[in-house]
Order: C-alpha cells, then structure tokens, then sequence
C-alpha cells in the first residue's frame, strides 16, 4: 500500500464542475490528473502510471467515480459520482477510500455540481456528506 505523504500542500478550495474535471484526465500531458471523491477533488499526477490513459485506475482520471469506489467496481458504467445509493457497507468503503486520498495527494478543490451533494441540499441534510 502506498505511504502517506508528509509534504501535502494546505487544502485549496477552487470551484470545478464536473465538466471542468474531464480536462484533467491524463490525455494532456501539459495538464494535471484530477480525481474527484465525494466531491473533494485530488491532484493524483505523481501516480500518472497508475491514473493516466490505460492504466489501471485511467478509467477515474478526470472524473467523480465515487460510486465505483464504494462498490470496488471498475466497470465504466459505475465511475459516477452520485453514490446516493450506496449500501452503508458500500459507504464505509468509499469513505475509506476518501480517507486514503487525503493522506496522500493534494486536495485542489470541490465539485460544486456533484448530484449526491445537491440532492442532500436541497433535502437539508448537508451534514451527512
């Protein structure tokens, strides 16, 4: 398993759609790999090899995947970021894999059209994200 990183940058907090991420899905090698979770969006070029174009995780890269992560899926059809109706054992994974990102790559900043997070809004319950 990957080590945690030391030298993280403070948290940034910049606005992307989820159009804006697929940008930043590797195919630009001038450009970042961003990879959202839960709607926190992580900067994941130093692992180019495991997040570029047609490696093992690509299929994340520029992208909220996060009910995939929850299901440990890597069908595309699952690399969607609503997980509105993930299982609660789902949820804990998807957590965790939450979890394991911000202890190893920089966060740059949030999805602020992420469907599972609107949805909770608009029902006032923010506080379960």
């Amino acid at each position: 398993m990957q080590a945690e990183n030391p030298n993280l940058a403070p948290p940034k907090d910049d606005p992307f759609t989820l159009e804006d991420l697929k940008a930043f899905d590797g195919t630009d090698p001038s450009k970042p790999i961003y990879v959202s979770i839960k709607g926190t969006v992580f900067d994941v070029s130093s692992k180019r090899d495991v997040y570029g174009p047609g490696r093992s995780y690509g299929l994340f890269a520029g992208k909220d995947p996060s009910k995939g992560l929850g299901m440990s899926s890597l069908k595309p059809e699952h690399a969607i970021p609503d997980y509105e109706d993930l299982n609660e054992g789902d949820r804990k994974v998807l957590d965790d894999w939450h979890g394991f990102f911000t202890k190893r790559y920089n966060i740059v900043g949030r999805v602020i059209d992420h469907p599972t997070h609107l949805r909770q809004q608009q029902s006032g319950n923010a506080s379960s994200l």
